[in-house]
């Protein structure tokens, strides 16, 4: 296991003077990283060059919403918040929809806690004040955070055997759907249905992280930088109401009121009335209403 010269406690490395982000990785470790995005982002552009089909889309529609499902309903309300409950098999089945992104629960579980404890300090994993770089793109390739940290702070997910084993073979999913995509329609369509939604959502969520604790509103008056960003809310099926979220985590419900649009947790209040998940957690009018302009 790496191990952080000065890190802070539970293995998270101090920033560096100038905002560079210390590393927690290999440097094997962080070029096998820039490859991979850098691949990711060059073969859909190679694929649209040469020439795609309808089909291509079509499973590009396909995959982008299922995989979004997995990572913000699965891998942010539900695994990193445990804002509602629902049966092993279907939790089983939001980490395989979210491993076809190459991430797993307990990795980003782990860091996402971090990142609500720490917000906004030298201690976050992918805080804005880093600087523009290393919040897009740097924090996935060195998150300045090892794996002591990640399982610290996530001793409930780590009674399940089968997502520690999505942590050890996290690339497994995303492999599997990969070479369906190429086996139903070759390149162009693993090009832009599989590597194209994946840049999205990659993209997505880095400009969630950097926007919402930078441009935006403040409804509460959150320790923290966020913003609710209705632009970044509206291209994340709710995820930019990103200052409701750290004013109470909690919640299956970033969008607060009737106009903030949340199709997460109207996707989650679906399966609540369908028996698949229960105990769907909302927020109580004492702190919807707090400090409300």
């Amino acid at each position: 296991m790496t191990r952080v010269a000065g890190a802070l406690p539970g293995g998270i490395a101090r920033s560096r003077a100038g905002g560079r982000r210390p590393c927690a990785k290999s440097p094997g470790e962080r070029w096998r990283n820039w490859l991979f995005i850098g691949a990711l982002h060059a073969l859909p552009v190679a694929a649209i060059l040469q020439g795609t089909t309808r089909a291509d889309w079509l499973a590009f529609a396909v995959l982008y919403p299922a995989s979004c499902v997995g990572i913000g309903m699965g891998l942010h309300r539900y695994f990193a918040h445990r804002s509602f409950r629902t049966s092993r098999a279907f939790q089983l089945a939001l980490a395989v929809f979210a491993g076809t992104a190459f991430t797993d629960p307990i990795g980003f579980a782990g860091k996402h806690r971090l990142h609500h404890r720490h917000s906004d300090t030298p201690a976050d994993v992918h805080s804005p004040s880093m600087g523009f770089w290393s919040c897009w793109f740097g924090s996935l390739i060195d998150d300045g955070c090892d794996e002591t940290a990640v399982r610290a702070m996530t001793p409930d997910l780590a009674r399940c055997p089968e997502l520690v084993w999505l942590r050890r073979y996290f690339w497994v999913p995303g492999v599997a759907v990969g070479a369906l995509t190429w086996c139903l329609g070759g390149f162009s369509m693993f090009a832009v249905a599989f590597c194209g939604s994946r840049v999205l959502m990659l993209n997505l969520a880095s400009a969630l992280n950097y926007f919402c604790h930078r441009l935006g509103t403040r409804r509460y008056a959150t320790p923290d930088r966020s913003t609710n960003n209705v632009l970044v809310a509206l291209l994340t099926f709710g995820e930019g109401w990103h200052n409701n979220h750290h004013h109470y985590p909690a919640s299956a419900r970033a969008g607060f009121f009737w106009w903030e649009i949340d199709p997460f947790y109207y996707a989650i209040r679906l399966l609540a009335w369908l028996g698949i998940v229960w105990d769907v957690r909302e927020v109580p009018d004492r702190v919807r209403y707090a400090h409300v302009d």
